[in-house]
């Protein structure tokens, strides 16, 4: 009879992530997601069935913490306006909490692309979340006034999602806040001039 499982699954889905995040796919071993999590190669490949899997696991919930963040700023208070410069700043300041590792999403599309599996299926998704997001946001900033009239949702979205991305790539390497909050503030001016 096999012997129940004595750990909590999601706490090591989290430790894994943060290996991942810090390393990236390749570059973390299962002795290095043996060492994160805790658990024996046997548990890890018991529960998970592979790296691959434990990776799709960890990019998953990393994209579904991120997702509810940036949602909650996008749907709070304030014009549209006010709130993309929010989700700017947030993209700004989390990296520098997170000790400049950039964002899992954006260092995995830059290390593996867009996979045909579930990896690529986990990525598509966060992309295309974030895109309706943003659109539904710059519809709203068309409406109250607080964007530039004649701007199309989706275009400000790639742009939003591309800049966003881009910040956590100055992060990565070294850019101080103040060049990272100037690289924004454009942003937000070609928004809204």
């Amino acid at each position: 009879m096999a012997r129940p499982r004595e750990f909590d699954e999601t706490a090591a889905v989290e430790k894994a992530m943060h290996a991942f995040w810090e390393r990236g796919y390749e570059a973390t071993s299962t002795q290095d997601l043996c060492e994160a999590t805790g658990l024996g190669r046997s548990s890890v490949y018991n529960t998970f069935t592979s790296k691959r899997a434990l990776f799709r696991r960890s990019l998953t919930h990393y994209t579904a913490t991120q997702l509810d963040k940036r949602q909650a700023i996008l749907d709070g208070p304030g014009t549209a306006a006010e709130r993309i410069a929010a989700v700017l700043d947030s993209a700004i300041e989390d990296d520098l909490e997170e000790r400049r590792r950039g964002c899992l999403v954006v260092n995995t599309l830059a290390e593996l692309g867009l996979p045909d599996d579930e990896v690529g299926a986990a990525l598509r998704a966060d992309t295309e979340r974030n895109l309706t997001m943003f659109a539904e946001c710059a519809r709203e900033g068309v409406l109250d006034g607080s964007l530039r009239d004649g701007l199309e949702p989706a275009e400000v979205a790639e742009f939003l999602l591309s800049t966003t991305s881009g910040l956590r790539v100055m992060a990565r390497r070294g850019t101080g806040r103040e060049s990272m909050h100037a690289v924004a503030d454009i942003a937000l001016s070609a928004l809204t001039r």
